[in-house]
């Protein structure tokens, strides 16, 4: 059997902690940004952990499952 490729689209969007837990970037933050303040812009920028109902789907696409 041919190994299990992992999705090339999920390899880009998401990183794996020590600690096995999935973070994500936050969206909104390529256009318009304008009308958006600072600190609603600085906060897009950081990292987030992806949700538990989310999780599942997103292992699935890393192979992780």
């Amino acid at each position: 059997m041919p190994k299990m490729k992992t999705v090339s689209s999920a390899k880009k969007r998401f990183k794996v902690t020590g600690t096995g837990k999935i973070k994500r970037k936050h969206a909104f933050k390529s256009h318009i940004l304008t009308k958006k303040s600072k600190k609603r812009k600085k906060a897009l920028t950081k990292w987030t952990l992806v949700h538990e109902a989310d999780m599942n789907n997103v292992k699935i696409m890393l192979r992780l499952k």
